[in-house]
């Protein structure tokens, strides 16, 4: 299946029905008196977040939705019926966003949750609702408003307790093969990983976390050059990053420039993304000679001024790693732990996250609308070479 994890469409909420206009006539009574029944509502547009689902697909192709409109009155007082609701089925992680307000109008973070997008019209009112003492024959109704009519994006973001980020070949996909039971492709040339993907964790019984891994970033990520800038949004549900560093890479770039270059690319996408917990992961010690291993390791250290957690692993050979998910493990439940203590903490982490949205829709759109500029500027100069080409001077001579 197609890993898509933006979707543009329109929705449309179900109008309202209109309210009747009836008098009652039956034999024996000539003066029976209005009995038009109200319509009835229009039909609302849901979300509701599927954990069956990981892609946004569906969306990709149909881009119409309606609810249906809600039935008019008729006579005998007897209502119109609601129009049904549509509920439309998202991945856990989807965000919606008002194309025409930029507002979000729904996080589905948890399994099961249900937001409206857009509200179905209200019903109108037969004749029987303007009966009164001085009206007892009114020819009054009103019709049912229309329903709300939206352009809405769904953006998707894997949700994950541990984010993953490297060049391309610092041995990330080998990592999530080697602490869970996921099997993301491996193999020995750079963007092996196209799509994010993810792995569960289980350092002992009861307790697990979940790791997601995203294609890597390469220098000029920022300006659009190769996929993980694109991808780089997935990592802002994450509550710890795992900066995973190739310690003897394959080509000519050493591990400290390409340390550098992978936390000034995340800079870039965002400031505050990348002001997020981090951990430096050293990977791929087996491949390195003993006696070239600490001065590697202190080099990558010193180009980062690194002060924080520090892991030397081997993925492939799993030397080192069940240290490192242990320490995940541990770090994780103390934050988790922190939070039941004071819910505040909860609230900064979702304004961060909040930051980390805005900053990256962002600079995505800003980078999609230098490419849509840079190819208008391509398109006029190839019609104007064309131009060129049959642009033939005429000279008129008389006889």
């Amino acid at each position: 299946m197609k890993f898509v994890d933006e979707a543009t469409i329109t929705v449309e909420a179900g109008k309202g029905g209109n309210g009747c206009m009836s008098f009652r006539r039956e034999k024996y009574i000539p003066k029976g008196g209005p009995d038009g029944g109200d319509g009835g509502d229009g039909g609302s547009i849901l979300v509701k977040a599927d954990p069956g689902l990981n892609t946004l697909v569906d969306y990709h192709f149909t881009r119409k939705h309606r609810a249906q409109t809600g039935q008019g009155g008729m006579g005998r007082q007897c209502t119109g019926a609601k129009g049904e609701d549509l509920v439309l089925m998202v991945p856990v992680g989807t965000t919606v966003i008002d194309l025409d307000t930029e507002e979000v109008l729904a996080d589905l973070v948890e399994i099961g949750q249900v937001e409206r997008i857009a509200q179905g019209g209200f019903h109108g009112l037969g004749n029987l609702r303007y009966k009164s003492s001085v009206n007892r024959a009114p020819r009054q109704t009103s019709n049912g408003s229309e329903g709300e009519f939206r352009n809405i994006k769904f953006e998707l973001k894997v949700l994950a307790d541990v984010g993953l980020l490297g060049l391309p070949n610092a041995g990330k996909s080998t990592f999530v093969r080697a602490v869970s039971a996921a099997t993301p492709k491996v193999a020995n040339y750079p963007f092996t990983t196209l799509v994010p993907s993810l792995g569960v964790v289980r350092t002992e019984q009861g307790r697990s976390f979940v790791v997601a891994d995203i294609p890597g970033i390469i220098e000029g990520a920022a300006e659009g050059a190769g996929l993980g800038i694109r991808f780089l949004k997935h990592l802002a549900r994450n509550r710890v990053l795992l900066h995973i560093v190739d310690m003897a890479p394959w080509d000519d770039i050493t591990p400290e420039q390409a340390a550098v270059i992978a936390v000034n690319e995340l800079g870039k996408f965002s400031q505050t993304l990348s002001n997020q917990p981090r951990w430096l992961v050293l990977n791929k010690i087996d491949m390195v000679p003993a006696e070239e291993l600490e001065q590697r390791c202190q080099a990558v250290v010193d180009a980062l001024n690194w002060t924080g957690p520090l892991f030397k692993i081997s993925a492939l050979t799993k030397q080192g790693t069940t240290e490192l998910t242990g320490a995940l493990q541990d770090f994780l439940d103390k934050r988790s732990k922190a939070i039941l203590e004071n819910p505040e903490l909860l609230v900064q982490e979702d304004e961060m996250r909040s930051a980390v949205d805005a900053e990256a829709r962002e600079h995505i759109n800003r980078l999609r609308e230098t490419a849509r500029t840079e190819a208008r500027a391509n398109r006029a100069a190839r019609n104007n070479d064309d131009d060129d080409d049959y642009d033939v001077e005429v000279e008129y001579v008389s006889e």
